[in-house]
């Protein structure tokens, strides 16, 4: 692959990237609002890298289930930038925080050597209620939206992780046994520092939440093996197969080549292509596959020469079976851990398989090193972005 894809001042490229602990939902994080999660991490990454916050062009957020009012502007004006930056708020659901960044990535591509914030949060412990309309004005509360019209089905998450399960032949003791390894992956991560770097500490209050709380230590595949089926009876997926819901915000600093080499950063991730793709809503997990060949298709590249592969796990059956479509050996896919230990913070999730990518490449320090983040999202829906690293 060639580095430059597109003149120097329109080459999207990520200078630096930071992301707060995901934690679990009414965990340590419970007090945190969205915008308040969210406005350190932005801080960090200005201050990392010498931005000045008034030359920032704008602030592109994703967000799943917060209660609107375009938390991108919210919390940038809490990080202390000036009313002068404004900032968008993009909602794909799961995929929110990854689609922030590709569309960053297309601003910069469209030129005027620009600077955005990109990323996405989530606090699931402070989401607000929902609730419709009843005729006689009262309200009529739901656990989630609707993703698509009834006439196309519009299953459950656990109920679509089996459907997967199924239409692809992923059996339980695989996606146990992928649990497993993503929990102890995450462990020897976090025991090793391999986080350090990437985290901004948080103050919550009632003291500082500084790592992520997920990975189970006691863990093993006799545990696994003793849950039952969550969603569907007789079925494959269980509880410690599947991701649980937590809170976390994560972004990027995002600008042209030629502005990254005058700010001085020495590295990034270039952006070689992005996209998203729609799937049949009732194997909604397995949008991030078809995207993932389209891309790698589209810049003429095989898995094979894939590098450094993030994946969101929501849940194992739907992670093994895109892997398994994109040809992918899961053993190369979440070399830290994953959302099953990790834990799935919704609108930022996407963010922090970038900001994870950046630390792997700059700790591997291979010019020229590919690295692809793919997630599914609801309604069937998958996005993918190829990225290499390079000394700038």
């Amino acid at each position: 692959m060639t580095a430059e894809m597109l003149p120097p001042d329109r080459q999207p490229v990520i200078i630096a990237a930071r992301r707060t602990p995901v934690c679990r939902t009414n965990g340590a994080l419970r007090s945190l609002r969205a915008h308040e999660l969210l406005a350190p991490v932005l801080r960090e990454l200005l201050a990392g890298t010498g931005v000045e916050p008034g030359r920032v062009t704008d602030v592109v957020i994703g967000n799943a289930v917060g209660g609107g009012g375009n938390v991108a502007r919210l919390a940038l004006l809490e990080a202390g930038l000036p009313v002068s930056v404004p900032g968008i708020t993009v909602d794909r659901q799961c995929g929110s925080g990854l689609d922030a960044v590709v569309l960053a990535s297309r601003l910069v591509a469209a030129g005027g050597n620009p600077l955005y914030l990109a990323g996405g949060v989530e606090s699931t412990s402070t989401a607000p209620l929902r609730a419709n309309r009843n005729d006689d004005g009262g309200p009529e509360f739901y656990a989630r939206a609707q993703f698509v019209p009834g006439g196309f089905g519009d299953p459950d998450m656990g109920v679509a992780a089996e459907n997967v399960a199924r239409e692809f032949g992923v059996s339980r003791e695989r996606q146990d046994a992928f649990a497993l390894r993503s929990h102890r992956l995450a462990l020897a991560a976090r025991d090793a520092g391999v986080f350090d770097g990437e985290l901004v500490p948080l103050d919550t209050g009632a003291g500082t939440a500084g790592a992520d709380d997920g990975p189970r230590r006691g863990l093993n595949a006799a545990v696994l093996a003793r849950f039952p089926a969550a969603f569907v009876d007789g079925g494959t997926v269980t509880a410690g197969n599947s991701c649980f819901d937590a809170d976390a915000a994560s972004a990027v600093v995002f600008t042209s080549l030629q502005r990254a080499r005058t700010l001085g950063a020495v590295d990034g991730l270039l952006v070689l292509g992005s996209g998203t793709a729609g799937v049949d809503p009732e194997l909604l997990g397995v949008g991030a596959a078809t995207a993932a060949r389209d891309v790698l298709s589209a810049a003429e590249v095989s898995a094979d020469q894939v590098d450094l592969v993030e994946f969101n796990e929501a849940f194992a059956s739907q992670t093994l079976a895109c892997l398994d479509q994109v040809g992918i050996n899961a053993e190369r896919a979440n070399l830290d851990g994953g959302a099953l230990a990790l834990g799935h913070a919704y609108g930022a999730s996407g963010a922090v398989l970038v900001t994870r990518l950046l630390a792997q490449a700059r700790r591997a320090g291979t010019p020229g090193s590919l690295a692809l983040a793919m997630i599914s999202s609801a309604g069937g829906m998958g996005t993918a972005a190829l990225l290499e690293y390079q000394r700038l």
